[in-house]
């Protein structure tokens, strides 16, 4: 198995975004501030952005929520510096419109129905405001390194997508249609649409309603000067992921669901020509030093209970097979996974005792991402 330098990783001054993806529920959002924490206290500057609506980034680093803002962490204990923040969606998108719009134009496009669903609950929407916030990020220079925590599930890789979903959307024939009247040259330009638009118009309000066209050609008509900004800057984020700067890390659990969509990821960022930096298998139950094989441990305890002696040490004989059980299960999935990958360098972070609550604990599953290579 090709190992994965975790600590080489994060030290080299030319790795300036970290992605994190992977499966819901494999404890990557806990992986991304570990990092980040790892690396501050290794000295680099960082700010972890999560896309994970969950709040678990923001307790277990001592702060009651995250915002769309990047917040300081206190108790780093090198000299970098950490920082997270949490992805506002409807705020970035409004951030996006007052910054590349007149004052009167953004507040008529803020005020706009359609564009308060567009920037809620839109599809892709989430995916495409995360391209623009890395965007934002880098391009600030504020710090050397960016860790960024994907949502759950394949959608994760969604923001591959953003910059040609948003193409696909600008250079759809229903939006070029209702650009067109902000378009057409004066007044005879306006009365040769007027014919053919009345026609499309009318059948258009039996479907969405009248109000709903309203409201979105008039966002169209008022959104006009933003949209090849929009563009433009998610194929340079999409070409940023690209470069050899940025590493993509997948998370998985040792559950065959967990590493299929492990092999969806890598298969996909390899299709994609990204550059992919390793798998880390989290939550490992470890079989440790233990004297006794799964085998013997069993046969003991069915000793004890067919004597109907020490009932509390057989039940432990029998937690102790259990356990061994699940660590060989678990050691032959990952082991089968990189007899598959052989070029995928692989790291391992065992089950902890309790859940990661405090910078402690995601120091502790830091250390346990770099042991694996030392």
């Amino acid at each position: 198995m090709k190992e994965l330098d975790i600590d080489a990783l994060l030290d080299d001054p030319r790795t300036r975004i970290i992605v994190c993806c992977g499966a819901g529920g494999v404890g990557k959002t806990t992986t991304a501030a570990s990092l980040g924490l790892r690396a501050a206290d290794r000295g680099r500057d960082v700010v972890v952005l999560t896309v994970d609506p969950a709040r678990r980034l923001a307790q277990s680093m001592g702060l009651s929520e995250l915002d769309n803002s990047p917040r300081k962490i206190t108790g780093v204990t090198g000299t970098g510096e950490l920082h997270a923040m949490m992805l506002d969606m409807k705020r970035t998108f409004d951030e996006i419109i007052e910054a590349h719009s007149d004052p009167d134009r953004a507040k008529q496009i803020l005020a706009n129905p359609f564009y308060q669903s567009l920037s809620s609950s839109f599809s892709g929407t989430q995916e495409y405001m995360a391209m623009e916030k890395l965007g934002q990020l880098h391009r600030s220079d504020a710090w050397d390194l960016i860790i960024v925590d994907t949502p759950p599930s394949r959608n994760a890789l969604d923001f591959l997508d953003a910059p040609e979903r948003m193409g696909r959307f600008l250079d759809g024939r229903f939006i070029k249609l209702l650009f067109a009247p902000a378009k057409a040259g004066g007044r005879l330009g306006m009365k040769v649409f007027s014919a053919g638009f009345g026609i499309v118009t009318n059948a258009v309000t039996k479907v969405l309603g009248g109000q709903l066209l309203k409201d979105v050609s008039t966002f169209v008509t008022a959104f006009d000067t933003v949209f090849g900004g929009f563009r433009e800057r998610a194929e340079k984020t999409y070409e940023l992921l690209k470069t050899p700067g940025t590493a993509f890390l997948v998370v998985a659990a040792p559950e065959p669901d967990a590493l299929r969509e492990a092999t969806y990821f890598i298969e996909r960022l390899t299709k994609e020509k990204m550059p992919l930096a390793g798998l880390v298998v989290n939550r490992m139950a470890s079989s440790g030093a233990a004297s006794l094989s799964q085998a013997r441990s069993q046969a003991a305890a069915e000793t004890l209970d067919e004597r109907e002696e020490h009932p509390l040490a057989a039940s432990l004989l029998r937690l102790h097979a259990e356990r061994m059980r699940l660590a060989a299960r678990q050691e032959r999935l990952r082991d089968h996974f990189a007899s598959a990958h052989p070029i995928v360098p692989i790291t391992t972070v065992p089950a902890q005792a309790e859940d990661v609550h405090d910078l402690d604990g995601l120091r502790r599953i830091g250390e346990s991402l770099a042991k694996a290579a030392s």
